[in-house]
């Protein structure tokens, strides 16, 4: 039984990961890469659909224990889970050694710490999101286990044994003694990987991390939330080609039991955009640089058919299927590969790619002609198509509205060029674009504005409200000052405010399918209510940003990972984790208080 969303700790590579559970079951893994088919698909099912446990040995029909605690070793990705049982102590180390043109391995490494502990291993490999049965034998005293084009390798020194479609092994540790065991993954037609330096490979693993992580410009009072916030967007960021996934993972819901369940494992414009925004700032330059020469491959010479999502090597083709063999986290079905929202048109696409390039220009990367032309290639056509509707920031699967926030961010589209211009770091028509400017701002506080209820609202002539708006100050359109502003924040604090005080996006209930077009409730999205702490540092509210902020921190698990919402009324994280689009406002609150002098004395 998979444990809550919450339980797990992340492991990867920077091109896959996996998720460890308290108990030391890995519950998803996907091979090679991190969109690949899972290898592990016990979290979307059941254990007949893939896992590996490995700790403490407990007698057949009782629950694996639950470790004592846990941790990663300092600031990397190398997990560390202990266990205090009646015969003595035991840790078990995970992690995901960097490939660099190596084979995909996770190792695991049993230490005794005290007494003598039996342990056991069982290791049930299922291909293709937990579908197929391989053929598990041997070769050169090697477990292997192979179907179709996948072949997984399982290295260790103790002895194994089938049963039950699984691969066992019992064995027992002394202190000091160190036993390891290694998976690899190559392709089934090539010859067999090499054995794994499990030693070796984490005392690299662990310089890397640590080499990493010293980059890091923050220096406040947070750092340890924001330096594994980083650490975990670098670990959704697929090395090769520079492309960041959103999540890990698919089909987590954001409605337990519901059908809100959605494949995250590709590169969002938006969502990759304001992650290299947060590295930036934080002193990550290199995969600023990555992520916008992933940029230019993907969009090639084809901005006007700009897509709001990419595979992570730039595929434009993202077909959404339902894996109906899987019954669902918690009965959560449809789970789902692929994601059908990539054919969608997002207006607001336009304005975060805009940002992320003006902000790499100001932070000192390297001038790309061709990101310059980008931009160029994008405000002309915004200016033949600014005022079409579209499904918006949400990715609404209703009709298509005027949605105020894809205005806003066209509107930062075309400031952004005008700035780039004025600068001389580019050519164009100056004066029409700022005309163009002009016309958008215009139109968004004539049509998307409520005077009445002083709030801007959802699109153009609504009456409900999205806590998208709150990015209207954080983006430059108008001042904080502003009492429009002003009436907005409180407008979207007042209207969507679970009783805990975090913040929806918009209403999901009161009609059977409401306003995106689905039915069911979600939980609060965290990235909102760290848009509102935002907010409330930049009217003047320092205090109460600082205490919406420390709360939003309590919620993150014992690591310090978030998922993509917080369901008020189970008291739990829901949707795909780890989630990058709640990460990155995390580090951004923190430099705005940061800033704000809320951390003083």
């Amino acid at each position: 039984m998979a444990g809550r969303i919450e339980d797990y700790a992340l492991i990867g590579d920077m091109q896959t990961a996996a998720l460890v559970g308290r108990d030391g079951t890995i519950d998803w893994l996907c091979l090679p890469r991190f969109d690949s088919p899972a290898v592990f698909a016990a979290l979307l099912g059941t254990e007949e659909h893939g896992f590996w446990r490995l700790g403490p040995a407990y007698e057949p029909g009782r629950r694996p224990p639950v470790s004592t605690r846990r941790r990663y070793r300092g600031d990397s990705l190398i997990l560390e889970t202990e266990w205090d049982t009646p015969r003595g102590t035991v840790r078990v180390i995970d992690f995901m050694p960097r490939r660099q043109d190596a084979a995909p391995q996770l190792v695991r490494i049993v230490e005794g710490v005290s007494g003598r502990v039996p342990m056991h291993s069982a290791l049930r490999m299922r291909f293709s999101y937990g579908r197929v049965v391989p053929w598990v034998h041997k070769v050169d005293g090697r477990t292997v286990a192979v179907a179709g084009p996948d072949s997984v390798w399982l290295d260790t020194p103790e002895d194994t044994y089938g049963e039950d479609l699984t691969t066992h092994s019992d064995f027992t540790v002394t202190p000091g003694e160190r036993v390891a065991f290694a998976i690899s993954w190559q392709p089934s037609h090539e010859e067999p990987p090499p054995l794994p330096e499990p030693e070796a490979a984490l005392s690299a693993t662990e310089e890397f991390w640590r080499e990493w992580t010293a980059q890091c410009t923050y220096q406040g009072p947070y750092r340890d939330a924001v330096m594994r916030s980083l650490i975990t967007l670098k670990a959704l960021t697929y090395e090769p080609t520079g492309g960041i996934v959103a999540a890990p993972t698919t089909s987590l819901p954001e409605d337990i039991g519901g059908v809100r369940n959605w494949d995250y494992r590709f590169t969002w414009l938006r969502d990759a955009a304001i992650t290299l925004s947060s590295l930036l700032r934080t002193g990550y330059r290199e995969e600023a640089r990555a992520w916008r020469e992933w940029l230019l491959r993907a969009v090639a010479g084809d901005p006007e058919n700009l897509q709001i999502m990419y595979g992570i090597a730039g595929e434009r083709e993202l077909g959404e299927v339902e894996l109906e063999w899987l019954p669902g986290y918690e009965g959560s079905r449809p789970v789902r590969a692929g994601n059908g929202a990539a054919g969608q048109l997002q207006l607001d696409v336009y304005g975060e790619v805009a940002e992320a390039l003006h902000l790499g220009h100001m932070t000192g990367l390297t001038r790309s002609d061709y990101a310059s032309l980008l931009q160029i290639k994008m405000i002309r056509w915004i200016e033949e198509n600014w005022q079409q509707p579209d499904e918006g920031l949400w990715e609404v699967r209703g009709p298509r509205r005027q949605f105020v926030h894809s205005k806003v961010m066209l509107w930062v589209a075309v400031d952004r060029m005008i700035k780039l211009v004025e600068a001389g770091e580019a050519d164009g028509p100056l004066e029409r674009w700022r005309a163009l400017r002009e016309d958008i701002h215009r139109e968004v506080c004539e049509k998307g504005y409520d005077k009445a209820r002083n709030t801007f609202t959802q699109s153009y002539g609504s009456q409900e409200l999205d806590a998208s708006l709150l990015l209207i100050p954080q983006v430059g359109f108008l001042p904080p000052d502003d009492k429009r502003v002003i009436g907005t924040i409180e407008a979207v604090q007042r209207e969507l405010s679970t009783p805990d005080g975090f913040i929806l996006r918009y209403p999901t209930s009161g009609t059977e399918h409401g306003l995106d077009g689905l039915p069911g409730d979600e939980g609060a999205f965290l990235a909102c209510s760290f848009w509102m702490a935002d907010d409330l540092a930049m009217i003047g509210r320092v205090e109460e940003a600082r205490r919406l902020f420390e709360k939003l921190l309590s919620l993150r698990n014992d690591l310090g990972l978030l998922a993509e919402e917080w369901d008020p009324r189970l008291q739990r994280q829901v949707g795909n984790f780890p989630q990058a689009f709640s990460h990155v406002p995390l580090i951004d609150t923190a430099l705005r208080l940061g800033a704000s002098g809320a951390f003083a004395g």
